[in-house]
């Protein structure tokens, strides 16, 4: 069994929006936050199955530290 830190954003039409950071390309989406972590499960098994077991054992080795928000003025 893996374990996968997620972002969770909430989306303008109401909905929800879903990033796996240790997995480039892994998101998702769902109307509401038991669909949303339904279909991230999904999308992380999913992507997993496209991996080797060597690719598997680089990905568990990345941590989330932390999310900071940047200011930045335009």
């Amino acid at each position: 069994m893996y374990e996968f830190d997620t972002i969770i954003l909430e989306d303008e039409s109401g909905g929800y929006v879903a990033f796996v950071p240790a997995l480039p390309g892994c998101h998702t989406q769902g109307d509401t936050l038991e669909e949303l972590m339904k279909n991230v499960k999904e999308a992380i098994e999913l992507y997993l199955e496209t991996l080797t077991d060597e690719e598997k054992e680089e990905i568990l080795k990345q941590k989330v530290v932390g999310i900071q928000k940047v200011k930045a003025i335009v």
